[in-house]
């Protein structure tokens, strides 16, 4: 049996298994693990240094996520109803999301999905055939991201499926893969998966650390697997109270990212999901990190700050404010070290001279 799979095999799923490895109140992760399972390979689970830590904030349930505050919605950003077929999530004129696998190597407990991810009546039975022939009949779509769950827990067979499948439409040019498992089961990336993907090019994987912990010497080998066979590899941290709301974290973790190719991309506000509160920071938090990025890591390093606007609204960027001010003649910027800077608002040769 592959070393993945002996992983899966042996994954944490129950409350008992948990409190037979960490002195946890068992009664308290069951109350949670009815509402929001448990999944923690043992991988992920070496990780842990001590209770609270992290990497333990980000896997073991925790009693806040049954209480509502009133801002949070099962379905904040409202995929299902950008959804005219079950699991294709057509927000964007031409690019969709293809919710294809409601299983993944570890529940997150501040996933944006916990209303679908470990349901398997998430999945419908045709549920590929259906995402398949909407791409198929909608020519405006050219970019088509494979999430879920994680479609990386599948078999080989059944990837390969998916992804020639997608290929064989002719309107469609890129295809994406959103993953963790690069990062929570490295050993999941074989040779034999990235001959796989590397038949359908352009390809490319955006997984998802949030930790400089996380960056191994199983997650580097996994995320050079994929970078040497053509396949960029992006990442999307998700801003989260108690793990990475830090700047020196998370310049750290830029850092470590960039030394294993991996491009920071993105880093998203929480979303606004039942069950999540506890790990939402202010936006100001966002813009203080991001601001502690620019200067101090090459731009290279530096994702986009984004807020997923609830109900659907999209990806919204959010910068630190470099504009002091501006008139006709000039504009004041400021730096990464707070210094200001005339430049000038024209040019010799614009029209209004």
């Amino acid at each position: 049996m592959e070393e993945w799979k002996k992983l899966v095999r042996d994954t944490v799923n129950t409350p008992e298994k948990l409190a037979a490895i960490f002195d946890v109140d068992l009664d308290e992760i069951k109350r949670v693990h009815d509402v929001f399972p448990i999944r923690i390979n043992p991988y992920y689970l070496s990780l842990i240094e001590e209770p609270g830590d992290p990497i333990w904030k980000q896997v073991v349930p925790d009693p806040k996520e049954l209480i509502r505050t009133g801002f949070e919605e099962d379905d904040p950003l409202g995929e299902e109803d950008d959804s005219l077929v079950p699991n294709v999530t057509h927000r964007y004129p031409d690019r969709v999301l293809f919710y294809v696998n409601y299983m993944c190597p570890i529940y997150c407990r501040f996933c944006t999905r916990k209303r679908k991810v470990g349901d398997p009546d998430s999945i419908p039975d045709n549920n590929i055939e259906m995402g398949l022939d909407y791409i198929r009949s909608h020519p405006e779509i050219r970019d088509v991201i494979i999430s879920g769950g994680d479609s990386m827990m599948l078999t080989d067979r059944k990837i390969d499926y998916i992804v020639g499948s997608l290929r064989d439409i002719e309107h469609l040019e890129i295809i994406r893969i959103g993953s963790r498992v690069p990062v929570t089961l490295p050993q999941r990336i074989t040779p034999e998966l990235c001959a796989i993907l590397k038949q359908y090019h352009p390809f490319y994987i955006n997984t998802h650390f949030n930790h400089p912990r996380e960056v191994t010497p199983e997650t580097e080998k996994a995320c050079g697997m994929l970078v040497d066979a053509g396949i960029p590899v992006g990442n999307q941290a998700v801003l989260l109270r108690g793990v990475n709301d830090d700047p020196t974290v998370m310049v750290d973790l830029m850092k470590k990212l960039l030394k294993i190719r991996v491009r920071p991309y993105y880093i998203y506000q929480a979303d606004l999901v039942y069950g999540t509160d506890h790990f939402r920071t202010s936006i100001k938090t966002g813009l203080e990190i991001v601001s502690a990025l620019r200067g101090h890591i090459s731009g290279l390093g530096v994702p986009h700050y984004v807020v997923d606007a609830p109900g659907g609204g999209g990806k919204i960027a959010l910068i630190p404010d470099p504009v002091v001010s501006f008139d006709d003649e000039e504009i004041r910027l400021k730096n990464y070290e707070g210094n200001t800077y005339s430049y000038p608002s024209t040019s010799f040769y614009d029209e209004d001279w």
